[in-house]
């Protein structure tokens, strides 16, 4: 694993991004995996580990999150702000790629360009589905985890409500349970899964206390608005409504779904079967939202997705 970073622009300045990167930098297939609300690219670790085998794994932390920049604006968290961000993060590692992949050929024969893939959970996939959706878009296979064209009001108010609970703990142990009982719905995981997500979800205070690893200006009334459009706020009394942008999709799509989920409801996985890109969908027992992404089975699907052409 390596860590990069990079500067993006936003309507009020420079702020910095860190991501992750995993596998051979000069692969020709690039796979960009995008953390939910409150977590960060860390969560990937498992995953990526696996898939570097193979290709080009890039972890970014969203802005306001992890090892990235915290935003003096509030109001300047959206999704207006992290496509713009991914796109300048793809720029940098397709670009990479594709000047080392270039120099390889010559040397060993190589061809073939540059493969763009895109795993996102919960808020990562809606970054993911928007940037599928537009015109020239360069995702090639789009994966969503535990998210859909219409987030349910219930499920997006309770993820709501775990930014506003407590963000500061006397030691790891605290840090460990609260983790714990906050991400319960990612289904059954091993003692060292919960550590490794609990360790990457906090940060340490100058008088050595720990707090989460998010800026908690990203539940502001200011941040909600920038999120989530007031436009697609009032669109539907349901929840967020994406199904105009769901049908622009036109790469090959799986969705991942916890069969507790409450963010991805079964009807909602239903339809997207039936329109737009046509999604495959895999569904795991005894997980809610959102599967870990670290288990063998859900890393298989995973794999087998994103690999069904080598």
């Amino acid at each position: 694993m390596r860590t990069h970073s990079l500067h993006c622009l936003g309507p009020r300045g420079f702020h910095r991004i860190v991501y992750r990167e995993w596998g051979n930098p000069a692969s020709r297939h690039v796979v960009v995996c995008v953390h939910g609300l409150t977590r960060n690219g860390r969560d990937f670790d498992y995953l990526a580990r696996a898939l570097a085998r193979r290709c080009r794994v890039i972890c970014p932390d969203v802005v306001g999150r992890g090892d990235s920049d915290w935003l003096e604006n509030k109001e300047d968290y959206g999704f207006t702000l992290y496509q713009s961000d991914a796109a300048a993060c793809i720029a940098r590692v397709t670009a990479s790629a594709a000047g080392l992949f270039a120099r390889l050929k010559g040397l060993i024969g190589l061809r073939g360009e540059v493969q763009l893939d895109w795993v996102g959970t919960s808020m990562g996939g809606l970054i993911g589905l928007m940037l599928a959706a537009q015109s020239n878009s360069p995702v090639r296979r789009l994966i969503l985890n535990d998210v859909g064209p219409i987030v349910p009001w219930a499920g997006l108010l309770r993820i709501k409500g775990h930014v506003t609970k407590a963000t500061r703990f006397g030691n790891r142990e605290e840090a460990e349970a609260y983790v714990r009982e906050v991400c319960a719905t990612f289904g059954p995981l091993s003692d060292a899964a919960w550590r490794h997500l609990s360790e990457h979800s906090v940060r340490r205070n100058e008088d050595g206390s720990l707090r989460l690893a998010y800026d908690p200006g990203i539940s502001s009334a200011a941040a909600l608005r920038g999120e989530f459009s007031l436009q697609l706020w009032r669109q539907t009394l349901f929840g967020m409504d994406l199904w105009s942008v769901w049908d622009k999709v036109r790469c090959p799509t799986l969705a991942l779904r916890g069969s507790q989920s409450d963010l991805l409801l079964a009807e909602t996985a239903a339809e997207m079967q039936r329109r737009g890109p046509r999604a495959k969908v895999v569904e795991f027992p005894g997980v809610g939202h959102a599967p870990a992404l670290m288990s063998k089975d859900q890393i298989r699907a995973v794999s087998e997705f994103l690999f069904a052409d080598d």
